[in-house]
């Protein structure tokens, strides 16, 4: 039986120059209900995704008061993964889809209302940094040769397989029902589809650049921590899509080197 390695309580690190990383897991595109939120304390909140990111969702989420729904419709017709993800989501029984997504924007909207504002980060980096833009390159090669043009032609088959081997991979929680469940299963089959074509090595080096700017996220904290109470120092929390946390977890071993990034500014 394959390991239940889709939970749905955070996975807490403690790095080894001070502080913690509290990496919570969450469905892509679905409300968490207060059950399965993290109750941590954080001082900062980093999000898996570019500055220029973060400002789309407030652009988004404005837009969607507007047309409600409009983007979810959206990405159902555009014959994506993200497209079959939401038309799983729409048969079951969860709070969603919303797009967008409702657990980042919560906590985005929190971290700038919260005791005066605390510090956000964006975990990926621009399309300034070479290093990223020859990873996306690399990664894009990968996902366009023959072999991945023709396995797309089976999507939909290798999807309901996909979805289906999840099922065991879910952890259980008296939180969590079959739906929410079925959700996870379906995010589960979404993500390995997002990763398909690209190799070990790709997604290892994705990971580790990840795992890397989270720690400078939380050495930020450290230098401009005033309440030393705390003799553990400053929490960083990370929302992590579920079927993502495996790989990132593994990425803390060996501790990569800090990567320097600084806080950001999003504007309304």
């Amino acid at each position: 039986m394959p390991e239940a390695d889709l939970v749905w309580s955070p996975t807490i690190l403690d790095d080894p120059e001070g502080g913690r990383i509290i990496l919570w897991p969450h469905l892509p595109c679905v409300r968490m209900s207060n059950e399965l939120r993290t109750r941590e304390h954080w001082d900062g909140v980093a999000f898996i995704a570019s500055s220029d990111e973060l400002e789309i969702w407030i652009e988004e989420e404005k837009q969607d008061l507007e047309s409600p729904g409009v983007h979810v419709a959206a990405a159902m017709a555009s014959g994506t993964t993200l497209g079959r993800l939401l038309d799983d989501l729409k048969t079951l029984d969860v709070d969603g889809p919303s797009i967008p997504e409702p657990e980042p924007l919560r906590l985005l909207h929190h971290a700038k209302n919260a005791r005066g504002g605390l510090p956000i980060f964006a975990l990926e980096p621009t399309t300034e940094d070479e290093m990223w833009m020859e990873w996306l390159t690399c990664a894009a090669d990968a996902q366009v040769t023959l072999s991945s043009l023709i396995a797309g032609i089976s999507v939909g088959r290798r999807w309901k397989k996909q979805r289906s081997a999840a099922i065991e991979r879910v952890a259980q929680s008296r939180y969590v029902d079959v739906e929410l469940g079925a959700a996870a299963a379906s995010s589960a089959a979404w993500w390995m589809e997002e990763c398909r074509g690209l190799d070990e090595a790709l997604i290892a080096q994705r990971a580790t650049r990840i795992v890397a700017r989270m720690r400078g996220a939380l050495a930020e904290l450290r230098e401009g921590r005033v309440d030393d109470s705390d003799s553990r120092g400053p929490s960083l929390l990370v929302p992590v899509h579920q079927p993502r946390l495996p790989a990132l977890a593994a990425a803390f071993e060996g501790w990569p080197d800090v990567e320097s990034i600084v806080a950001v500014t999003i504007k309304e």
